[in-house]
This record gives C-alpha cells, sequence and structure tokens, in this order.
C-alpha cells in the first residue's frame, strides 16, 4: 500500500481510470457487435449506416482517449466499412 499522500491520490485515481476505461473499451465492442448482427440479420442499408457511424464515434473516441492505439481503431473502423459496403454496397 502506498504511504505518501500523493501516491494513495494516484492509486484511488487508477483505480477510477480503470473503471472508465473498461467501460468504454465494453461500449466499442458491443458497438461493433452491433453492426456485425445487423449484417448477418441483413438489415436494411440506412439502419446498418447508423451502426456503423455509432461505431467508428465510439472507436474515434476510445482512441482520442488512448484506451485503444490509434492504428487499432484506423483498422477496425476500415474492416467494418468494407463488410457494410459488401453487403449493401454503400459508402460513408
Amino acid at each position: 500500500m502506498a504511504n505518501l499522500a500523493a501516491a494513495k491520490k494516484k492509486a484511488r485515481k487508477d483505480i477510477v481510470r480503470h473503471e472508465v476505461n473498461l467501460a468504454r473499451r465494453t461500449a466499442v465492442k458491443t458497438a461493433i457487435k452491433k453492426v456485425l448482427v445487423a449484417l448477418e440479420e441483413g438489415t436494411d442499408a440506412a439502419t446498418t449506416m447508423t451502426l456503423l457511424r455509432e461505431a467508428e464515434s465510439k472507436l474515434a473516441r476510445a482512441k482520442g482517449k488512448g484506451v485503444i492505439h490509434h492504428n487499432t481503431a484506423a483498422r477496425k473502423i476500415s474492416r467494418l466499412a468494407q463488410r457494410v459496403k459488401k453487403a449493401h454496397g454503400v459508402e460513408k
């Protein structure tokens, strides 16, 4: 356990940051899953595009906050967009 006041405060902040980052990572995974499920179910293009935009937004936010690496975010966005384009023939 930390002895100094500053070290104790850092330990508290680390716990809060961990919870926030975990929630953000989970939200990203959920958004990606929604797009993939919509593609499997054959949902219309407009709904799928809305879900894709939401997933891109969450990925960009996580990237900006340093939760995930920027190349990881770019790769995931690219692959999702490719799958949507292949399924519906539409681009952003």
